[in-house]
């Protein structure tokens, strides 16, 4: 029916109007009940009213209950929404629905309890409701929602109590309806709270107490809502149910049939929604497990990728070899739930702002207010009070608290350093130990807002994905050396080696970065300093030639927490190994003396002082780490059906065994590994060889066509102060992306070549990009010319090289002074800069940057030509055609 004038909001009930003093625009009304058939009557009594007053009326269908309004309803529109695709996804669809519709109408939604039986928990029953009601109301709508009685905990019913305008309940006793009004906001008159039956179209205050008494009896009474066993919302009886079975099962009561079902109940509240992560953990966790990660929880929700990269890689490797449970080292960790970070965010007014952020075309914008407001964000108390518990459980221990968020360390998404992780080194009173630990975890959600990790989410096409950001709080690893505490070792190792330097290497080996102490030095780039690489084949091979050279690029600074001092820090290897050893740790196990270093400071009457490089020669000599970590890489390669990469922390006990703590577990970027195969040798006149490069060469083999070269002239950036190369990072970044589609491919080929490091954070040995401003890049190609010796380590196993990998960006450095290495500066002198072309703006950085733009192959044209092969470790960028002129 055609709406031709205006007619009041009501509920269809003339007589129920009256009781609640009428509906009013905005009101939404909250019905309260035991079965999902006491609600219909009364929708379909507002469905008829919007029929006869030609009013639209919106029904959002997501419960597994019957549908309270039939289909084909008239001026009933269905919009049929999925939970299961996660929170984000389907508040967003609802809300984009409502605003879509406009301001007036009716709503009628189902059942929110049946949110609890599909993949919620409480809390995110309480936050849906606290989001959507306040723009229903906005939009002046009338909107019905439903809730199973004494069902939901106190903490999820208070938010939807407070929020709603009306909240009725309904009762059925003998086949007969009543209701009772327990809120009317705004328009409360104590005689209308009182318990009414609908009877004929009658509504009749009911005063009769044996019959006021005998309706109540029909929901039996669950007990003061602020009662201790009120607090037990539906998530945590839903565990204590599966706890029960595990126990009747482990008694021998019921069979093992009943603990799987239980299990296929929990696995889905607790996994992300990832298939393949789904099937692992069907395949390697029990019941036992599941129920074990619930004691260890904060709040509710999923735990997150890295969590689950944890738990699944240590539960595969102890299935498989009884070695494990010796080797492995027990890891002592607690989880913040998935929804602990929405109800913060609704908490805090920052939801909208991340709802902005959705759109690809300003996700950006307003990040950094965003940020501060998180920053500045408080938590429930009863999530306050479950973190002072997790803390006074660790006592002083140091501990680390590390993302993990839903789509992080997944299948298809690494997020490699994209979310923050902060050490708390732990010290000093609870108060002064919570007040840190608050700061972490707000740290890490503000780090969801980065420009970085925005950019890598648009990037990926997962902007409007579900990523709810979870949190993994570990004990860190590692023992107390003096006021220091770290691990003996900690790295990173990839079941597939992307740099083989040699040909005795087997890519399929694998290979790991070692480092002395905390392994931060190994996932993050220290511009000033070096790793251990190991082919886990040939482990004594090394990319340098010599001892001497060894020794530039070993380690020379080590992280650690400085107990004392209550802080993260980074301390040199000399004086960390004096302390060390005067604390009883084996610095030998470690290091190799250098003794022609203590002779030449003996000659220029230095101190006399014990000198160490950091090797790991006796550690890999003396122990069975190189054939562990073969075989754990190939054991975890096997489950996942795709090649790994972990973190891990070593420490050595005073009887030469060590314990390895695997702290991640991810499916390695890589996996086409025959695109890492050498590439066909292309038959070059090296008179038209512009550079050659042997060694240090990352990436996929290629021979291609190069569409743009950004060059950074290695003179004009020593030239630059520190804000000038930041602004010159910025520069580089606005060119990346301003490359037009070339005529025979849309992606178009760019090449960075430039003195030192391409995103360092440190100016003086390069220029600092970030990966954001170089994510279009096909081929970096780095010049020593800042620093001599430049060596692939500056990138292999850290968050930088994941992101190259990701995009399939080859890697090159470029030693000016390897006899067997060619650079032709003179051809880029000869060339004609198009920087000027592409940005007038930026013509006072023609003498730092120059853009040469080269045509498609064509015919007989000229063509620039990338060659890269990382088996054989070599590059090569030259022309065919004529490039002689400008």
């Amino acid at each position: 029916m055609r709406k031709d004038s205006y007619s009041p909001p009501s509920t269809g009930l003339p007589e129920l109007d009256e009781i609640l003093n009428r509906l009013r625009l905005g009101d939404n009304v909250v019905w309260q009940l035991d079965a999902i058939e006491h609600y219909r009557p009364f929708t379909e009594a507002l469905a008829a009213h919007a029929h006869r007053t030609g009013e639209r009326l919106v029904y959002f269908r997501f419960a597994d209950h019957p549908p309270v309004l039939a289909d084909n309803s008239p001026a009933v529109m269905v919009h049929s929404t999925r939970p299961e695709a996660g929170f984000e996804n389907f508040i967003t669809q609802i809300h984009r629905t409502i605003r879509e519709m406009g301001h007036g109408g009716y709503y009628v939604f189902d059942s929110l309890s049946g949110l609890s039986s599909t993949c919620y928990s409480d809390r995110m029953i309480g936050n849906f409701f606290k989001l959507t009601c306040p723009l229903l109301s906005r939009l002046n709508t009338i909107a019905y929602f439903a809730l199973y009685r004494h069902t939901h905990s106190y903490h999820a019913a208070l938010p939807i109590v407070e929020t709603t305008q009306i909240l009725i309940d309904v009762y059925r006793y003998k086949q007969r309806q009543f209701v009772q009004p327990s809120k009317i906001q705004d328009r409360e008159d104590p005689k209308r709270l009182t318990l009414h039956e609908w009877d004929s179209g009658q509504m009749k205050p009911v005063t009769y107490s044996p019959l006021v008494s005998a309706v109540m009896a029909t929901s039996p009474w669950a007990g003061l809502r602020t009662a201790p066993y009120r607090m037990v919302g539906l998530w945590d009886k839903t565990f204590l149910e599966a706890e029960a079975v595990q126990n009747a099962v482990d008694a021998g009561d019921v069979l093992v049939l009943h603990a799987q079902e239980q299990f296929e109940k929990l696995v889905k509240l607790i996994v992300p929604r990832e298939k393949q992560l789904l099937e692992l953990a069907r395949r390697y966790l029990s019941l036992r497990d599941i129920i074990a990660i619930w004691k260890r929880m904060t709040g509710t929700g999923m735990v997150g990728g890295k969590a689950m990269g944890i738990l699944l890689s240590r539960a595969i490797l102890k299935q498989s070899n009884p070695i494990w449970q010796e080797r492995l080292e027990l890891h002592d960790t607690f989880y913040i739930g998935s929804d602990v970070f929405y109800t913060f965010l609704v908490t805090n007014d920052c939801w909208w702002d991340r709802q902005r952020q959705k759109d690809p075309q300003s996700f950006l914008i307003g990040n950094n207010r965003v940020r501060e407001r998180i920053l500045r964000g408080s938590f429930p108390t009863y999530i306050t009070e479950r973190f002072e518990d997790v803390l006074e459980y660790f006592g002083e221990s140091p501990i680390i608290v590390r993302s993990s968020s839903l789509l992080e360390d997944n299948f298809g998404n690494a997020f490699s350093g994209k979310y923050d992780s902060v050490f708390c080194p732990n010290q000093g009173p609870l108060s002064e130990r919570l007040a840190a630990f608050l700061d972490a975890v707000r740290t890490i959600y503000a780090s969801t807002m980065s420009d970085e990790a925005l950019d890598y989410r648009n990037r990926r096409g997962v902007l409007d994905k579900d990523e709810q950001m979870a949190l993994v709080v570990q004990r860190v690893s590692g023992d107390l050396h003096g006021r220091y505490f770290f691990p003996h070792a900690a790295g990173v190792a990839y079941s597939y080696n992307p740099y083989v330097w040699d040909p005795s290497i087997d890519p399929d080996a694998g290979v790991v970065r070692l480092v002395f102490g905390l392994g931060t030095r190994a996932v993050d780039r220290s511009d000033d300093d070096y790793t251990r690489i190991i082919a886990l084949n040939a482990p004594q091979k090394r990319p340098d030639s010599d001892f001497e050279t060894m020794k530039r690029h070993t380690q020379r600074r080590v992280d650690v927490l400085d107990l004392t001092a209550n802080e993260f820090r980074s301390v040199h290897v000399l004086d960390l190994a004096e302390a060390a050893e005067r604390a009883g740790l084996p610095v030998s196990m470690f290091a190799t003396r250098d003794h022609q270093g203590e002779r030449r400071a003996r000659e220029m009457g230095l101190h006399d002082t014990t000198q160490w490089i950091i090797t790991f020669d006796r550690f890999l000599e003396e122990s069975s780490f190189v054939e562990d970590m073969q075989l754990l890489l190939r054991t975890l390669r096997e489950a996942y059906n795709a090649h790994v990469d972990i973190e891990f922390t070593v420490n050595v006990d005073p009887d030469g065994s060590y314990n390895l703590n695997l702290v991640q577990c991810r499916r390695f970027p890589i996996q086409n590994t025959t695109a890492l195969a050498p590439a066909p040798v292309p038959a070059v006149d090296q008179s038209k060889v512009i550079i050659q490069s042997n060694g240090s060469v990352l990436g996929c083999g290629r021979v291609t066509t190069v569409d743009r070269i950004i060059y950074v002239d290695p003179d004009g950036y020593q030239t630059l102060s520190e804000n000038e190369r930041y602004a010159l990072a910025e520069v580089i970044g606005r060119l990346t992306h301003s490359v037009p589609p070339s005529e025979h491919r849309a992606q178009p080929t760019i090449m960075l070549i430039g003195p030192g490091r391409w995103g360092t954070s440190t100016p003086s040995l390069g220029v600092p990009v970030s990966f954001a401003e170089i994510n279009t890049v096909s081929v970096i190609w780095e010049i020593d010319y800042l620093r001599a010796g430049l060596t692939a380590d500056l990138s292999l196993g850290t968050h930088f090289f994941n992101d190259m990998v990701e995009v399939d960006m080859l890697y090159v450095a470029h030693a000016v002074n390897q006899d067997d290495n060619t650079l032709r500066r003179e051809f880029f002198d000869r060339q004609r800069s198009v920087l000027t072309k592409t940005a007038p703006d930026l013509a006072q950085w023609e003498e730092v940057v120059r853009v040469f733009d080269f045509p498609a192959p064509s015919g007989a044209e000229t063509a620039l030509y990338v060659y890269a092969d990382s088996e054989r470790q070599i590059a090569q960028l030259y022309y065919s055609g004529d490039y002689t002129k400008p």
